[in-house]
This record gives structure tokens, C-alpha cells and sequence, in this order.
């Protein structure tokens, strides 16, 4: 398991490279971490090579893979080399997968900037890209070197980043805290501690995959609300509709297959009402169609949790449990949708 520090960068990444003594040195970053955070990195920095690339969930896929591999090439990196990913979920996928896959595999180093990746991406050595639509279809398993959070890196991102990086938090507190789930509940968006939550998420996830490295059991549950949220995600990317982040599709998740717990009598009404009462207040509504439903079901065939044909799920089990590998119908699923959307909070 990677060590995962929770300091200022300029304490971390200086630490880290003494402990090293790497070849050469190469920085991924997107347009806007390149703005907002490599200017504190530069100084810190040997000699490297910089590989910007486009931000976006669009851009993570084969050909974006390329360019990096290309960059790593043309710099003749060796396998002593170290790429460090500065970004959110998106660099961190597929800056590590890029380094997991060089020359059979590079240190690298993941330097998360949002929430999102702060308390969840960035830790696990989950790595990979999306293809023909599909979330986090190709990727392997691999532990970064280390992960060095900063918590003010927050204060570069949006209202929304924030709030998309919540859903995690969220969802770790339903699965694994039900006194945090309390206490998150009862607090605005803007009076959340994010140093302490962060701290929160990343012990709980540690926990996880330390006993589940390569997700054969219980690390499972990390993926409550995905199985319908990544659906739900992937089906707006081909949609000529507003685009959603990640978090704001496992909100979606979150409460559907809340939902499908309740029918399945895993939690009661008043932790089913909660969950969809405070997702809700911080998220709103999507809109979802008669004609989004089947599109949205089929995408989960897809889902790496499933066996066979058959789609299995991380439902919670209670305040702060999770069960994993439930089965779960299409039937299920698709009521699940249409509790969700029965709800109309807008």
C-alpha cells in the first residue's frame, strides 16, 4: 500500500524527491492545473519535462495516452524515471496507467488537486482510461510510489469540482461511518471541514484496499452508487445535453440504489429518506427521460463488478454497511431509475 501524505506541497514533494534518486523526471498536468498549481511546483522541481494535456473526462482515452507515451519517448525516459500526475481523477487514471504501461512500468507519483481525487482517486492504484464510452474500460492495478495531498489545492476549484468530490465523502460516510454520516448531514456544503473530511475518506479507503488490494471482495463496496451512477455518467458523455461530473452522476447512484436496498429490505425508510433528502438538497435534480431509461440499463452490462450476464451491485446494509456482490434485475434497476426521478425535486 502507497504512503499517502496530507501536508503542504512544499513540504511533501521536496521530502520525496530527496528519498529518490530518479533518472529524469516528468510533470502531467491539464490546462487548468497548470495555471493554478504547477507554478508552486516549478520551483521545487529538477530539470523535467512537462506534458500538458486538455482537461475533461473526454479527454481520457487511448489517443491522449499516446501523446504522453510519445512525450516519454522523445525525452528518452528510462525505467528509473518518475512521472508526477498534478490534477484530479482524470490525470491521476490515466497519468498513472501511462507510467503502470511505459516500459512495463515507471515510479510515478499522484499529486491530486480536487476533492474528487483527494479522497477517493488518488488512492487504491486503480488506473485506467475510458474506450468506446465506457468508464475505466481498460486499466490495470498499480500503487503509486506515494500520493501527496494538499488541501489547499481546494481552494483552486469551483463550487461544483467541490461538490462533485462530495459525493464521495457522502458515500463513504453511508457505507463505513454512520456517526460522520450524521454529522456531514446536518452541515451546508460550505460549512464542511474538507482537511478533516479528506483525512476521513483517505483513512477509510486505506483500510479498504489494504485488505482488498485488487477489488475480489470487500474493496467492492468503495463502489456504492456506481454501478447505476457510472451508467448514468457515461450515457450523458454521448448525450448533446449538459454534461455532468462524476460526483453529480454517483448522486444519482447513490440515491437509486439507495432505493433498490429499501425494496430489498437492506436499510429502512428513515435511512432512505435521509440519503435521498440530503443528496438531493446538495445536488438537485437531473432530468432524466422515459427514453434515457433502457439506454442507461444497458450501459451497465458493462460494469466491472458484474459476473456473466448477471449485474451485481454494492447496496448499504444498514447505517455505515455496505453489502457487495448482491444480485440485482434489470426490473430492480429500472424502478430504481424511476424512484429517482419520481422524487422531481426542481
Amino acid at each position: 500500500m502507497s504512503t499517502v501524505t496530507i501536508a503542504p506541497i512544499t513540504e511533501s514533494l521536496p521530502a520525496f524527491l530527496d528519498s529518490y534518486d530518479f533518472s529524469a523526471i516528468a510533470v502531467i498536468a491539464d490546462n487548468h492545473t497548470f495555471r493554478f498549481c504547477y507554478p508552486e511546483l516549478k520551483p521545487m522541481l529538477p530539470k523535467h519535462t512537462l506534458v500538458r494535456i486538455k482537461a475533461g473526462e473526454e479527454q481520457k482515452h487511448i489517443a491522449t495516452c499516446e501523446l504522453i507515451w510519445d512525450a516519454l519517448t522523445r525525452a528518452n525516459f528510462d525505467r528509473h524515471s518518475l512521472v508526477l500526475n498534478l490534477g484530479g481523477g482524470v490525470i491521476g487514471d490515466m497519468g498513472g496507467f501511462c507510467a503502470a504501461t511505459y516500459k512495463r512500468g515507471i515510479a510515478f507519483a499522484q499529486l491530486p488537486t480536487t476533492l474528487l481525487a483527494q479522497v477517493d482517486a488518488s488512492v487504491g492504484g486503480k488506473l485506467g482510461i475510458d474506450f468506446r464510452g465506457y468508464k475505466n474500460h481498460i486499466g490495470v492495478f498499480q500503487q503509486p510510489n506515494t500520493v501527496l495531498i494538499d488541501p489547499s489545492f481546494l481552494t483552486t476549484l469551483p463550487e461544483r469540482e467541490l461538490r462533485s468530490g462530495f459525493a464521495e465523502i457522502i458515500k463513504h460516510c453511508l457505507i463505513a461511518d454512520a456517526g460522520m454520516w450524521d454529522e456531514i448531514r446536518r452541515r451546508d456544503l460550505d460549512e464542511q471541514d474538507w482537511p478533516a473530511l479528506v483525512a476521513h475518506s483517505v483513512a477509510i479507503k486505506q483500510r479498504v484496499v489494504a485488505e482488498d488490494p485488487t477489488e475480489k471482495g470487500l474493496r467492492k463496496i468503495l463502489n456504492f452508487g456506481h454501478t447505476l451512477g457510472h451508467a448514468v455518467e457515461t450515457y450523458f458523455l454521448t448525450q448533446h445535453r449538459k454534461r455532468l461530473l462524476h460526483g453529480e452522476a454517483i448522486a444519482v447512484g447513490m440515491v437509486a440504489e439507495a432505493f433498490i436496498a429499501f425494496q430489498k429490505k437492506k436499510i429502512d425508510q428513515e435511512l432512505l429518506n435521509a440519503t435521498e433528502e440530503y443528496i438531493f438538497s446538495v445536488y438537485g435534480n437531473v432530468r432524466l427521460v422515459d427514453d434515457d431509461i433502457e439506454p442507461i440499463l444497458a450501459l451497465t452490462l458493462q460494469d466491472k463488478k458484474n459476473r456473466g450476464r448477471e449485474v451485481r451491485m454494492s447496496l448499504l446494509d444498514g447505517p455505515g454497511s455496505c453489502a457487495f456482490d448482491v444480485l440485482v434485475t434489470p426490473s430492480e434497476m429500472r424502478r430504481g431509475l424511476e424512484f429517482y426521478r419520481g422524487l422531481n425535486k426542481n
